[in-house]
């Protein structure tokens, strides 16, 4: 059976580091190539990061693109530290110096584009952060949506519930204009898992726990990943989060990455238009959702809502436990 083709455009923090090991774990799912964004850390830590993540699981032959720095429109404040100023939790000391030279010469857009155009209609994009280089990519080359066979999202919401402004999800704040343009945009089949959603299909902190007690690389990399940011998680900020979701893990960008990985993961979704609001002081950035019609959008997305628990539970698993690849 020939190989699911897949492009990961990513601002690797902790939980994208996590889907990206999700995604190299299944058997059927062949990676043409990491595209990095800012988000999580800078750009620098970021293409850093994913190239640690790839060294960990001995998958170094799958190429890391540089992509934008920062969003559409002005700067971004709001780079933070909850995964730690480098976006791997602050506890990496042996950083790799030669690491700028392993990143490829090919500007992340211009290698979207171009992938994609090597594998018309068979290549799925996995978006885990925001979504400059997509936008971009669209504006270089109209025609770069249509050739990808579906594009998957963890970003935005559904329910108006904001993790870092009042309406508004961190990937699609960061960087409004990007998701408005996707989102109009790119008529492939797409499907978003967003920041409710996520946190509705939480886990437990002791399958948490389980899960990093595994006896193999990447389980032990994570566990390290992990040490501070999740231990803050489970105390400072258990009360924020219980006002909304209550307590548990949400590894936040494995949520779309499943999603791709095993549609049978998506157990519940709802299919209609969706428009990202980039006026107000209170609302922008937050995706509204339109079952009902009323924008007469001309393409429509998948929204996921509810997850088949146990099938996500064993990705995860699997993800951590998987051989160093030869």
């Amino acid at each position: 059976m020939a190989k699911k083709l897949v492009i990961i455009d990513t601002d690797c923090g902790i939980d994208d580091a996590q889907a990206i090991m999700m995604a190299l774990a299944a058997p059927h799912v062949q990676v043409l190539g990491v595209t990095c964004c800012f988000g999580n850390a800078s750009l620098d830590h970021v293409c850093q990061n994913v190239l640690r993540v790839l060294a960990v699981c001995g998958r170094q032959e799958i190429p890391v693109f540089r992509g934008l720095a920062g969003p559409l429109l002005g700067a971004t404040d709001l780079l933070n530290d909850h995964f730690g100023s480098d976006g791997l939790g602050d506890v990496l000391e042996d950083r790799d110096p030669e690491w700028r030279e392993k990143v490829q010469k090919e500007h992340a857009i211009t290698a979207m584009i171009r992938l994609a155009s090597e594998n018309p209609n068979q290549v799925s994009l996995v978006a885990l952060g925001p979504l400059t280089n997509l936008a971009l990519a669209v504006r270089l080359e109209p025609g770069f949506p249509e050739r990808l066979k579906d594009l998957f999202i963890m970003g935005g919401n559904m329910e108006g519930k904001g993790n870092v402004t009042l309406c508004g999800e961190f990937n699609f704040v960061c960087d409004p204009e990007s998701a408005h343009i996707v989102l109009e945009e790119f008529r492939c089949p797409t499907h978003v898992a967003t920041w409710e959603y996520c946190c509705r299909n939480k886990l437990s902190w002791d399958f948490f726990e389980e899960l990093l007690d595994q006896d193999a690389p990447a389980a032990r990399f994570m566990k390290l990943l992990t040490s501070k940011c999740w231990a803050y998680s489970q105390t400072t900020m258990r009360n924020k989060r219980d006002v909304f979701f209550g307590p548990g893990f949400v590894s936040y960008d494995s949520y779309a990455m499943a999603a791709c990985v095993d549609a049978t993961v998506v157990t519940e979704s709802v299919e209609c238009g969706v428009h990202v609001e980039l006026g107000g002081s209170v609302c922008r950035g937050m995706m509204v959702l339109d079952p009902t019609d009323q924008l007469k959008k001309p393409h429509r997305v998948t929204v996921m809502t509810r997850c088949d628990q146990e099938r996500f539970r064993k990705l995860l698993v699997d993800s951590l436990r998987q051989p160093r690849h030869q």
